[in-house]
């Protein structure tokens, strides 16, 4: 067949296709250059999912009536000048957009009207492309001093084809709700507002630049929750940036759609992000649960490709290891830096367990009636179990427990020094204890509140750091293989295990190249015991492949680890004295992560006075 130049229209098409594939993706385009043109109102009109309205107003600083005309021809921008010798640099992108592609894209598939106003001008004026067709700037109202309104009708109806491709209104328009909202959550110092249908869904005034801006923008979005129980990150290394806020690990959710990643303030989707906040939880939750985390990365622009993709979502790295090991050393300081806390919903959900919800009313009016002779309770031949029992509680003369563990783990012994302390037990952030139930559960007192600790899952979490800590110190015991095993790879697999070679010896696995595409296994970490070489080393190749990351052999570790800790640790249903209980406490306030078992679980709930009152009726 021979070779045809194809027309401008059919180019500008297919040019479209590439940069709005969605109503969500017109959306994103047009508020990026919003937010360019410096906008700290941004308003949003969605009717039919987007596909039969999209409205998009701002008070930027507007465009020029001979502005216009070049806005809506591709590849003509605003955000990209010339050096001395004229050449233009694409390696130092500051703006959201810069490729010219957007209002054409979207012009030659639907029907485009922009009208502005330009900053410092007394007159507006508008424009109209109508699939491809460019008409003639012309003076148009204005309801504001300066800023832009873009509106977009007839979304793809030059492309039918692509309206088969199109989901329900209602998926089009969370699509677009959704993109409003990472464009507010990088953007705290803007204020945005979302209208589907006629109905007002998003309202997100302008909040402060900086931290608390950003959280309380975060709050407004991912839920007031997500304040109560998030930790902040600040950590730079070479020149690189991290900022953000993440969840403790028992705030946690059942999928991975609340984690977000900006740089230098454009939300991104990358698999970087996913892979590090893995292996930063790694040790607190279930493979089944995901923290809640909202990143923001700021780099040297050079050090960042964003021009990999049409749409810009995606971006490329120069150093991904560099930013993956910032990501996962900012993540585990912060995660370390909030000691035993636990996340505030596990109190709400305590609390919401003691609300039922049916209650039968009582006789007459209740217990007041009693008492003024209404009724009386019935006399019962049976006393409560239980009711007359010495409890287990500790004498604020207790004695101060001394800790102590044999070597091998799997037995807690305490010895008590009979002195009388300086300072009230009830002071410490988990209290003094003051009764065990059924065995189990550690009940404490504090100032202003109970503690409920699960004596077996809080031990558990103890052992476990300190294993951690152990094989930190010493390294992982190894065991060489009688026969050492060689595993066919792909060369490219193999060539990446291999270079990962002096840190997988550190994690116990001794391995070294056997020719090409082939991986000899000498040594294997002990704590595994009889193990698939073939497998595990498999598995290493794909998570190097994936997340540039042996995460394989340490979730292994970790697992093993954790089943010894939970075989070594105090188990439910044995009885401990005042002192033990108290020696538990005491541990948990002073080892990181103890808020948690090795599962994302809590150990413990903290149920403020107050909201015990609540429940009676008291306050």
């Amino acid at each position: 067949m021979p070779i045809r130049r194809l027309p401008p229209e059919t180019v500008n098409r297919i040019a479209a296709g590439e940069v709005v594939e969605r109503p969500a993706s017109a959306v994103k385009e047009l508020v990026e250059n919003a937010l360019d043109a410096g906008a700290t109102r941004v308003e949003v009109q969605a009717d039919g999912g987007g596909l039969s309205r999209i409205l998009v107003a701002d008070d930027g600083q507007g465009l020029a009536a001979d502005e216009l005309a070049l806005a809506v021809e591709r590849h003509a921008t605003s955000k990209l000048s010339p050096d001395a010798e004229g050449e233009y640099d694409l390696l130092r992108i500051a703006t959201l957009g810069f490729r010219g592609e957007a209002l054409p894209s979207i012009g030659s598939v639907a029907r485009l009207a922009i009208a502005s106003r330009a900053r410092g001008t007394s007159g507006a004026f508008a424009i109209l492309v109508d699939a491809g067709a460019v008409g003639a700037a012309h003076p148009a109202a204005f309801p504001g001093p300066h800023g832009a309104r873009v509106e977009v009708r007839d979304l793809f109806y030059a492309t039918p084809a692509r309206l088969k491709f199109m989901k329900s209104e209602r998926a089009e328009a969370l699509a677009i709700t959704e993109e409003l909202k990472r464009q507010a959550m990088a953007h705290e110092d803007a204020g945005f507002f979302l209208d589907l249908d006629g109905r007002r869904v998003l309202k997100l005034p302008a909040e402060t630049k900086g931290p608390e801006g950003r959280l309380a923008r975060l709050s407004a979005i991912m839920g007031r929750e997500f304040s109560d129980n998030a930790v902040a990150l600040d950590q730079e290394r070479e020149g690189i940036r991290l900022t953000g806020f993440a969840s403790l690990p028992t705030y946690n959710r059942g999928n991975a759609a609340h984690q977000y990643l900006f740089v230098n303030g454009r939300p991104v989707r990358d698999r970087l992000l996913q892979g590090a906040l893995r292996g930063a939880y790694a040790d607190f939750l279930a493979r089944d649960r995901h923290p809640l985390a909202a990143l923001y990365l700021e780099i040297d622009p050079t050090q960042v490709d964003v021009n990999v993709h049409p749409a810009k979502a995606e971006v490329r790295f120069r150093d991904p290891g560099l930013v993956r090991g910032l990501i996962i050393g900012a993540l585990r300081h912060a995660l370390a830096s909030a000691g035993h806390r636990a996340s505030t919903t596990v109190a709400g959900a305590a609390l919401g367990g003691f609300r039922p919800g049916y209650a039968a009313p009582p006789p007459a009016t209740g217990f007041s009636a009693w008492r003024q002779g209404g009724w009386a309770p019935q006399p019962s031949g049976q006393s409560i179990p239980g009711l007359t029992d010495v409890s287990a509680r500790a004498e604020p003369n207790w004695t101060e427990p001394v800790w102590q563990a044999n070597s091998l783990g799997d037995a807690v012994t305490y010895a008590a020094e009979a002195v009388q302390p300086a300072y009230e037990a009830q002071d410490f952030p988990l209290g003094a204890a003051r009764a065990q139930v059924h065995e189990t559960y550690i009940v404490s007192q504090t100032r202003d509140g109970v503690v409920i600790v699960d004596q077996h899952a809080a031990h558990e979490r103890l052992v476990y750091e300190r294993m951690k800590a152990q094989m930190a110190d010493g390294g992982v015991a190894r065991q060489a293989l009688l026969i050492p095993e060689v595993v066919e790879l792909d060369p490219a697999e193999a060539e990446r295990v291999v270079g990962r070679a002096g840190e997988l010896a550190a994690l116990g696995l001794v391995v070294e190249a056997f020719g090409p595409g082939a991986i000899l296994v000498r040594e294997t970490p002990a704590l595994l015991g009889q193990t698939d070489a073939a497998g595990l080393i498999r598995d290493i190749a794909d998570d190097l492949a994936e997340h540039d990351q042996a995460l394989a052999l340490k979730e292994r570790l970790e697992d093993v680890c954790s089943t010894m800790a939970c075989h070594g640790s105090v188990r439910a249903g044995r009885r401990l004295s005042a002192p033990e209980m108290n020696a538990l406490l005491r541990e948990m306030e002073v080892t990181p992560h103890s808020g948690q078992c090795n599962h994302g679980r809590p150990t413990y709930v903290e149920l403020k006075l107050a909201d015990i009152e609540r429940l009676f009726g008291r306050r």
